[in-house]
């Protein structure tokens, strides 16, 4: 429920609050207080359109906030809009988006007169407003049926992530065998690669290499050990003088010894060194394939034979799965049966008690003054199954004698469309969750025994639900429990809107104000009388 209601410079209200209560309020006053900017501001903090117009004039923008109740929670709901059409909306606290605001708002409120926050318009409620209308012959049904839908659910996603459809999971086995033969057939080696690049290495520095050879093999052979050689000579003849020379004389001799291996060793590598341009081909091309397959398939060698690996358990894994999709298909089957027969019976009671609620409906209807109005509802069977069964229901309605019927949401708005909602919400008042419903315009081309029945409905509503009511009727506004009165004044050369909540001799003289236009005695007593036959 409402608990209270702020409102801030919207049209002629400057600043005034109001403290809401359960079961059924009642809004009158003078003609032009104020009333609709009421609706229009509980509209706005709906998530509704917003006029920069309705701002009052000399300010620059227009706050609504409201306190709500829903179970043991409490919400603070607020929206600010600016001259720029800038909006702050707040929920607790939190910054919100203005649909994010309707969303939340379509839980608390349906306005009446307003088709913008109406859930009973939307088709896709009204499944779930004939089933509570049906109640539990067709809650068990649908309990059960659910299990079963959502199992359902269940093996089809696992029938597709399984590759259930034949023709995928082949294209899925022939992807996965090209790439295992792909891999295998190139026969992979981890290290060949660093091997093979240092052996391009080598072919592509080739004449670098032989050309070096050549050089060092002629320095030692010509130069450096012939030098040594000499040295070693010289050496020599001085140890047939001093023993002493004989240690450097042998560290000279190993020395020429060791470099005259390496020569022989040089010698060697210039003469057999050879680079084949075929073996130079050769590797090229085994390492564009290395590369290539390291592009698809992973960074380096052994990461791409573990994709191998990978690959060829998903292969094992696939073709192992044929007994399991067996098994999901023939449970499918079995659940598919099932459904049917759930869905079966479920539409039959839809189509049972479909018949019996536009009966009381169209009942409603015909009190409110609706002497022409048809309501019914469209029950289309599909061919898939959904979360309700196999039903498409739409709730559809004509006024006049000779129209086609319409769907709810293109009704014209105004009294007529408030009391087709009002004799719906009578008949589903304990189905329907919203827990707040807000009637405008309600007693438009109304009067005598329509309004009492108007109020009485309302009345009764007010039961189940928190009822908010701007009327002009009498009759309406002795159903009321709690009443409010709406007025302007001027002040400072300023209109101001101004609501009091009235006491019973209030209640008492505004009854009377609005059945005769006058406060006397017999205006008095007739809005005792009506006061009496309040719906206790």
């Amino acid at each position: 429920m409402i608990g209270s209601l702020h409102i801030k410079n919207v049209g002629i209200i400057e600043d005034i609050t109001i403290n809401l209560n359960e079961g059924f309020n009642v809004f009158t006053g003078e003609t032009g207080a104020g009333k609709t900017l009421i609706i229009d501001s509980l509209q706005i903090l709906a998530g509704g359109r917003f006029s920069k117009e309705i701002i009052r004039h000399g300010e620059k923008s227009s706050y609504i906030e409201m306190l709500v109740y829903l179970g043991e929670e409490e919400y603070s709901i607020s929206r600010e809009v600016n001259q720029a059409g800038r909006n702050i909306c707040k929920i607790n606290g939190r910054l919100t988006t203005v649909n994010e605001l309707k969303t939340f708002m379509k839980k608390v409120i349906d306005i009446h007169g307003q088709q913008d926050n109406q859930t009973i318009l939307e088709p896709s409620s009204h499944i779930k407003f004939l089933d509570g209308f049906i109640g539990e012959k067709i809650e068990k049904i649908k309990k059960e049926y659910l299990e079963k839908y959502n199992k359902y659910i269940s093996i089809k996603e696992d029938l597709k992530k399984n590759y259930g459809d034949d023709k995928e999971k082949q294209r899925k086995l022939d992807l996965l065998h090209y790439q295992a033969n792909e891999i295998s057939e190139a026969n992979l080696v981890v290290g060949e690669e660093e091997e093979l690049e240092e052996n391009l290495k080598k072919i592509l520095n080739s004449e670098k290499i032989q050309k070096n050879l050549e050089e060092s093999h002629y320095k030692l052979e010509d130069g450096i050990l012939s030098e040594l050689n000499s040295v070693i000579r010289l050496i020599e003849k001085i140890s047939e003088y001093d023993p002493a020379y004989e240690k450097t004389q042998e560290q000279l001799q190993s020395t020429y010894y060791d470099l005259e291996e390496a020569e022989r060793e040089l010698y060697a590598y210039k003469e057999n060194i050879y680079f084949d341009e075929e073996e130079r081909n050769n590797i090229e091309e085994r390492i564009d394939l290395i590369q290539d397959l390291k592009r698809k398939y992973g960074n380096n060698i052994s990461e791409i034979l573990e994709y191998k690996n990978e690959v060829e358990a998903q292969i094992k894994e696939i073709e192992n799965l044929s007994t399991y999709i067996e098994n999901l298909k023939i449970e499918k089957e079995i659940i598919e049966k099932k459904l049917e027969e759930l869905a079966q019976k479920m539409h039959l009671l839809r189509n049972e008690y479909s018949i019996k609620m536009s009966k009381e409906i169209n009942e409603e209807l015909q009190d409110l003054e609706m002497k022409n109005a048809k309501f019914s509802v469209s029950i289309i069977e599909r061919n898939e199954f959904n979360a309700n069964g196999k039903d498409d229901i739409e709730f559809l309605i004509k006024t006049n004698v000779g129209e086609d019927e319409k769907p709810l949401i293109k009704i014209a708005s105004g009294g007529e469309m408030s009391r087709i909602m009002l004799g719906i919400k009578k008949v589903l008042a304990d189905v329907d969750k919203v827990p707040v419903l807000i009637f405008d315009e309600i007693d438009t081309g109304i009067s005598g025994i329509a309004a009492k029945k108007v109020g009485i409905k309302m009345k009764e509503i007010s039961k189940t639900h928190q009822v908010i009511c701007v009327t002009h009727l009498a009759q309406i506004a002795a159903k009321g429990d709690y009443n409010y009165f709406i007025k302007k004044e001027v002040k400072n050369n300023k209109t101001n809107t101004k609501i009091e909540q009235l006491d019973e001799e209030g209640v008492l003289k505004e009854i009377a104000r609005i059945a005769t236009g006058e406060i006397n005695d017999i205006s008095i007593q007739h809005a005792k009388e009506l006061r009496k036959e309040k719906v206790a």
